[in-house]
């Protein structure tokens, strides 16, 4: 196993993922409610968080605009602009029970944690056990390990796009989703190596 290169990636098929229908945002109590009733029953979630880009050195960063949890077949988005959201995040990312699964997670749980007052607990980096298992010397991001692991090119069009402004739009919601939901598929890929 090994990293492929910027090229081999760029002449994968895109990675589609999961669609708007199967995408769900976190605004008020009810969907809340409705998300936990979903997240509190998976044993592994694939996670995410997106933070407003900052570009200009010194700047500090605002903390996360958007949390994301998703299973194999559903992603749930938390604006961190509504308290019913980050505190229905907050009891998914603290339950001792549930491993979040992600990319680069120690980032995103100093950010939680500085910002949110959010520990996470039981958590997996897939940019650390892929790069074990590929006797890497960096770690491996996602559009790598997608790339390695299923054979397609995560899309990163969004990825710097001002996750602070709201309403979301359609590209940021499909792109948030399926950062958290590649991290399932990558992780169920190699559940399925080691079988």
């Amino acid at each position: 196993m090994e990293r492929p290169t910027k090229e081999q990636i760029s002449a994968l098929p895109l990675y589609i993922g999961l669609g708007l229908s199967n995408i769900y945002i976190v605004e008020n109590e009810q969907q809340a409610t409705d998300a936990l009733h979903v997240l509190l029953t998976e044993p592994r979630l694939g996670f995410d968080t997106e933070s407003k880009p900052i570009f200009q050195k010194g700047q500090v960063s605002p903390g996360p605009s958007l949390i994301q949890l998703a299973t194999e077949t559903t992603a749930f988005l938390f604006p961190t602009r509504f308290p019913c959201a980050v505190a229905a995040a907050k009891q998914i990312l603290t339950n001792q029970n549930i491993k979040k699964i992600g990319f680069g997670i120690k980032d995103d749980n100093k950010e939680l944690r500085n910002k949110l007052n959010i520990d996470i607990t039981n958590t997996q980096d897939l940019s650390v056990t892929l790069k074990q298992l590929a006797g890497e010397k960096n770690s491996i991001g996602a559009r790598a390990a997608v790339a390695m692991m299923l054979g397609k090119r995560l899309g990163k069009g969004a990825q710097k796009s001002n996750w602070g402004a709201y309403p979301l739009k359609e590209n940021q919601i499909l792109y948030a989703a399926n950062d958290a939901h590649s991290a399932i598929c990558v992780d169920r890929a190699l559940a399925s190596l080691r079988s």
